[in-house]
């Protein structure tokens, strides 16, 4: 399976990527803003979602708002 980011990079577990666009997320008081990084990815069983830790929270990202950093 071939994850890729917005910009068709192979991403490899332990990756860092940074956020293209600001996202809600749901649950949470807090948004995620352009440009705040994402270290230490983890691929999930769906090619099109990584798990990463933002600010000491894990949370299951879409790749279309991704690019490798």
């Amino acid at each position: 399976m071939e994850v890729r980011d917005s910009n068709g990079n192979i991403l490899q577990e332990g990756d860092t990527v940074t956020i293209i666009k600001s996202l809600k997320v749901k649950g949470s008081p807090t948004d995620l803003k352009r440009g705040q990084v994402v270290k230490n990815i983890r691929f999930t069983d769906d090619e099109h979602a990584i798990e990463g830790k933002v600010d000491k929270v894990v949370l299951v990202l879409k790749t279309e708002f991704l690019k490798k950093a």
